[in-house]
């Protein structure tokens, strides 16, 4: 039981390029989409003659203003330091009323339990057998509820570079997953759309997708990209670890301005479209929606993501008896949704029950890796994730920047063509010609050509220049631009392997850069001799979205299991033993009772690598001391860390804190009847705290006497 505030008394305790033609046709060809050249149809002045129609933002309430994104600010309460002691013999020295009694509890990769008598925490470091951490497991595991018959699922694929949206409904297409392929601005069929936004000097929405992709901004006009990465952990954390290559934010906006208005966009156009394609009135306002995000991504990252897309409107409360209308939208991770999507295709991949696949996510801005177990039959699919998984900034978008970047550096004495406008040329012609055709060593010999968007200064053979091209040869395009970013996806492949200590059956690549010809030959010659198949499987290029339309279809829970990819931990007061008096004086402290407390202790709510039941709550108990009746808020910092081992005090340094966490413990039938006669010493009130992690968010819930019996508020730190 942990506790805050003084004692109780003592009780019983428990572009189009002219380059040499390289490479085939692949495989499994992605459909990339294809842009105008950036530059050639610069914008109308003015929006009236615009060409662009994309959807007028009419909310009643302005969607740039995200000033509560980051939670309510809670008051301060009145004492708010947890306290919390471990099992102890009994002593005929001084007792503290009451501590918390958990159990160490193994669980193996199908989410089975079994009670360890130990009284210490043990964690065996990463891996996926013998997961040991200090939780009560919940006797009852919630699962996705099953789905309304006829029930729309939508999911929106938010990429960094393109973004699409699949949905489906028991009576459409006969369950089978649709997608949108028409978009404004194009009469062509695309998978996806760009992401991207084009702002007027107002700061208002004038194109979004194809149509702001497609056109050069004029004077007045910003076009904005790339947004999605302002929201990875290391940049929240630390704007000054914001990619310096990335596009600035406009005047007066934030990263999450621009997801909301483009999730708007997209959101107010899907629902239009979808009406159109399947002949009738849909029932959106009412769908489950799915938005996915990296593998990477922490919990302030999915929390912003959550709001962003409720602000944006993609779901809300339909009726005045709603209350849960939040709850149909769903954070899923990309290797997730990947990961049901390719499970369905075992007969491709000639998957069998309890074969293990991994999932290699390369988009345009991640490369996220997890590793999944085929569970059951195959008639009820099922999946258990293996192992943490794992992601980084190593996507195809950073390609392009290493190619800018090169021809910054080829051509650092000719300015000429270093403008906005033919930078972008450039980008555009390797982009949409040159980077999934590439295919590595075969090409050293080869001399890639690109036309100069500006006619000024032709020629310079030194650097290639040579006609108006720019000529760069296959060899230096390979150093300089492709084998920095794909070694560190077969860096981040390799680190995953070796986290399984049971062989891999199966590597899925998916992804938009998983059409990239000589990242799929690296991975083969990489780890060909160790995984039996390795596949691009068939709509790998929008395996996500279409994946995450599936799982809202589901009736039951496609992915059993979940491992928690980093430790979240609370700041406790404990009972200072020796090794606190030697490490930590400063820490130790006497309190009423005359017990020596150590402050600033970790107690661990979740270690990295436990392996969950999705849905599975884990509980801890706790006890508030209250003054008076008006003392009803119990405050608590939580902590995180990415680190294997297991730290003791919150100074150690690779810890992050996450959020306060608050509970308004007032409505409890037990604080309302401490409360209704009030004693001059104060009281205690008993409750429990459930964190429940569901595959990419986190959620805290207050339990009491065993029944949810409300959600706890997370404040997230800045």
């Amino acid at each position: 039981m942990s506790c805050c505030g003084n004692p109780r008394p003592p009780q019983p305790v428990q572009a189009q390029s002219k380059s040499v033609p390289v490479g085939t046709v692949q495989q499994f060809p992605i459909s990339h989409q294809p842009t105008a050249h950036p530059g050639i149809t610069p914008f109308p002045p003015s929006p009236e003659g615009s060409a662009f129609r994309p959807p007028h933002i009419t909310s009643p309430q302005p969607v740039h203003s995200l000033s509560h994104l980051n939670g309510p600010h809670s008051p301060p309460p009145t004492a708010s330091t947890a306290l919390s002691m471990p099992p102890s013999p009994p002593s005929s020295g001084p007792q503290m009323g009451m501590f918390s009694r958990t159990s160490v509890v193994q669980v193996d990769p199908i989410g089975s339990l079994s009670p360890l008598r130990r009284p210490s925490l043990t964690y065996p470091g990463s891996g996926n057998q013998n997961i040991l951490s200090t939780y009560q497991s919940s006797p009852t595991v919630p699962s996705l509820p099953p789905t309304d018959d006829g029930k729309m699922s939508v999911s929106i694929d938010f990429g960094t570079t393109f973004s699409g949206v699949a949905y489906g409904s028991s009576r459409i297409a006969a369950g089978k997953v649709q997608q949108i392929l028409h978009w404004p601005g194009s009469t062509e069929h695309f998978r996806k759309v760009p992401t991207c936004l084009m702002y007027d000097d107002r700061g208002q929405v004038h194109a979004w997708g194809l149509e702001a992709k497609s056109t050069n901004p004029a004077p007045g006009f910003i076009k904005c990209e790339w947004f999605k990465l302002f929201l990875e952990p290391r940049a929240l954390r630390d704007q000054s670890m914001v990619d310096p290559r990335l596009p600035p934010i406009p005047p007066g906006k934030r990263p999450l301005d621009l997801i909301v208005d483009f999730l708007y966009c997209m959101w107010d156009y899907a629902k239009q479209q979808i009406t159109r394609e399947i002949g009738a009135v849909a029932d959106l306002d009412s769908a489950d929606v799915w938005l996915t995000v990296p593998a990477a991504w922490d919990a302030r990252g999915c929390d912003m993501m959550r709001e962003a897309a409720i602000t944006a409107g993609l779901v809300r409360s339909v009726s005045a008896r709603d209350h849960d209308w939040r709850d149909r939208l769903r954070i899923i991770t990309e290797p997730e949704a990947a990961a049901v999507h390719c499970a369905h295709l075992t007969d491709l991949h000639k998957l069998k029950p309890s074969q293990i696949f991994m999932i290699c996510d390369a988009g345009g801005g991640t490369v996220d890796l997890a590793v999944y177990q085929i569970l059951g039959q195959l008639r009820s699919l099922e999946i258990a994730e293996m192992c943490a998984r794992s992601g980084a900034n190593c996507g195809s978008l950073f390609l392009d920047l290493r190619f800018r970047e090169l021809v910054r550096t080829l051509l650092a004495d000719h300015p000429a063509h270093l403008d906005a406008a033919s930078l972008a040329y450039f980008m555009h012609s390797f982009s949409e010609t040159e980077k999934l055709a590439y295919r590595g060593e075969a090409d050293d010999d080869l001399m890639f050509n690109f036309t100069c968007f500006n006619v000024e200064d032709p020629d310079d053979p030194r650097v290639g220049l040579i006609n108006g091209e720019l000529s760069i040869p296959g060899n230096l395009l390979r150093r300089e631009v492709f084998d920095p970013v794909v070694n560190q996806a077969l860096e981040l492949i390799e680190e995953q392997m070796r986290k399984v200590s049971q062989r891999v059956d199966a590597l899925l690549l998916v992804g938009g850069f998983s059409g990239s010809g000589y990242l799929f030959k690296k991975v083969e010659e990489q780890f060909g001799e160790r995984v039996k198949v390795i596949a691009r499987p068939s709509d790998a290029d929008t395996a996500t979205g279409r994946g995450a339309a599936q799982y809202g279809l589901a009736r039951h829970p496609l992915v059993s299991s979940v491992v928690a990819p980093r430790s979240y931990m609370m700041k406790v007061k404990l009972p200072a033993e020796q090794e606190d008096f030697m490490k930590r004086p400063a820490y130790v402290s006497q309190n009423n009772a005359g017990v020596a407390i150590c402050e600033n202790r970790l107690q661990y709510l979740v270690a990295k690598g436990a392996i969950l039941r999705k849905g599975q709550k884990i509980k801890n108990k706790f006890c508030k001391y209250s003054q008076t009746p008006h003392d009803r808020v119990f405050v608590a910092t939580m902590y995180t860390s990415d680190a294997d081992k297991i730290m003791r005090y919150t100074d150690e340094g690779e810890t992050v804190e996450l959020c306060k966490w608050t509970v308004d413990i007032g409505s409890l039938p037990s604080f309302q009847d401490n409360a209704s006669r009030p004693t001059q010493d104060g009281f205690y009130t008993d409750f429990e705290l459930g964190l429940e992690l569901d595959g990419a968010e986190v959620r805290g819930i207050l339990l009491y006497e065993g029944h949810e019996w409300g959600r706890v508020v997370f404040d997230m730190l800045s």
